[in-house]
């Protein structure tokens, strides 16, 4: 009896040993990690008026304020940068035909001087083209839109005022859409907040 029953519980302990056994090889499934909140894009959330004074070419320094009364297209760029290259003839372009209509285009060469004063003589711009490192790139930041590179574009109503700004290179249609919307803000057809809307939309 005391045999049949030892018998017995041998075979209870090495089937228990080996389900355990397989059981601590299965994987255990971790709880997948909860999904990451999409990231919206950053709204200019408070009226900004950019400062600044930064170097021509030549080494003159220029005030933003020169420009006072204009609706100004910041375009931030670099001698080395295709993209910001290829916007250059549209933007020189957009500079003959808005300057009399209340325009202005400010090159900000986030770059050394001595390869933007060399580009700048090829490229003959019909536009001021100010010159800046860390310093330009202080300007851009103070747009309220994370600066990730160039090109990189900042539109200030004719009053001072930040409206928005623009990560990559320009086309015809958002120059089209900026002259639109900004001559809709100066005559008083549209609010601020409807003009941001507008050109963050670009």
């Amino acid at each position: 009896m005391s045999r049949v029953f030892l018998i017995f519980a041998s075979a209870l302990v090495a089937l228990m040993a080996g389900a355990l056994f397989y059981a601590a090889r299965i994987p255990v499934q971790s709880p997948s990690p909860a999904p990451r909140p999409i990231e919206q894009p950053r709204v200019l959330e408070a009226a900004s008026h950019p400062s600044f004074t930064l170097p021509d070419v030549s080494g003159t320094d220029h005030d933003f304020s020169e420009w006072a009364g204009k609706n100004r297209i910041l375009n931030f760029w670099a001698t080395w940068c295709a993209p910001c290259r290829r916007e250059i003839p549209l933007l020189k372009a957009f500079q003959d035909e808005q300057g009399n209509n209340g325009f202005q285009v400010i090159g900000i060469a986030v770059d050394f001087p001595e390869p933007v004063a060399r580009y700048a003589e090829a490229a003959e711009f019909n536009y001021p083209i100010l010159v800046g490192e860390q310093e330009a790139m202080s300007v851009a930041q103070s747009s309220g839109v994370e600066f990730v590179g160039l090109p990189f574009t900042m539109f200030v109503a004719s009053d001072g005022e930040l409206l928005g700004a623009y990560i990559g290179e320009l086309h015809q249609s958002h120059l089209d859409t900026i002259v639109d919307v900004m001559t809709r803000l100066d005559r008083a057809e549209i609010s601020k907040e409807e003009a941001r809307s507008s050109l963050q939309g670009l």
